[in-house]
């Protein structure tokens, strides 16, 4: 369920655990909004001294470290860590959500009744800016009261704040990786491909663009083009040929083709 568009927000004081990508563009946008991070933490001195000198925040390595003089914790490390990270940050008593897209609720609430999820549905780099304002930002909360305060500080970053529960938020992950992860590795393949040739990538550049564009504007399945959904198959088997001597990437492509070519049945009728 959508919630609603940005407001102003109340100054909130935020600790970041982590220093990752995630960390850092959500560091970024906090500060732009004119939240207080008060510490970022990271097992990595070198990571937590070099996000928290960019967004006037103290840098810790140590959990023990910890100010409790804060509104909320950020937990933005790798799944695993989460439960550990929470079970320190319990005796503190204080609001604590973590940026998970496949982790549930109660990892947390296993820990602290005072639980919610602040997950931002987006691909980061820390070398790439994001208008933060456009991010999707998913959150759940253990309480109506939790709720509010997660979806005041979401709307002070973000201008698309969504309801999305952790069965939800599971599926939303796994159509991420889906649209955007694997694309990516294929972009890697064709790349490949055409290093091998002399070809340069560039090439391919504003293809790719359109695609991507195209889907802002339709549903997937009424812009697909390509020999699968034509049923092209004197071309497919061209191309498999070509990856004779490939066949990890010749089983991709019967995958994929089979997929397209199943997809395209489906939503004709065939």
């Amino acid at each position: 369920m959508f919630v609603s568009s940005q407001i102003f927000a109340k100054t909130m004081r935020i600790t970041i655990i982590g220093s990752g990508n995630i960390a850092t563009h959500l560091g970024a946008a906090f500060k732009n909004a004119g939240h207080r991070i008060v510490q970022v933490y990271s097992r990595s001195a070198h990571n937590s001294a070099l996000l928290a000198y960019h967004i006037g925040a103290e840098a810790i390595n140590n959990i023990d470290s910890i100010n409790p003089a804060v509104d909320i914790f950020i937990i933005a490390v790798s799944d695993d860590a989460i439960p550990g990270i929470a079970s320190e940050l319990a005796k503190y008593d204080k609001l604590m959500a973590h940026t998970s897209g496949v982790t549930n609720l109660q990892a947390l609430l296993n820990y602290t009744d005072k639980a919610g999820v602040f997950y931002p549905l987006q691909t980061f780099s820390k070398t790439r800016e994001i208008d933060f304002l456009t991010v999707p930002l998913c959150i759940e909360a253990a309480d109506e009261t939790i709720h509010a305060t997660l979806k005041e500080l979401a709307q002070s970053i973000s201008n698309n704040v969504y309801d999305i529960d952790s069965v939800q938020r599971k599926v939303l992950h796994l159509a991420a990786v889906f649209a955007c992860n694997f694309p990516n590795y294929l972009y890697g393949v064709a790349q490949d491909l055409l290093k091998q040739n002399n070809i340069q990538f560039d090439l391919l550049r504003p293809l790719i663009l359109e695609t991507a564009q195209k889907v802002q504007e339709h549903f997937p399945a009424d812009v697909q083009t390509g020999p699968a959904i034509r049923e092209d198959f004197k071309t497919m088997d061209t191309h498999l040929e070509m990856l004779a001597g490939e066949p990890g990437l010749e089983q991709v492509y019967k995958i994929l083709s089979q997929g397209i070519i199943k997809k395209g049945k489906s939503k004709y009728g065939a």
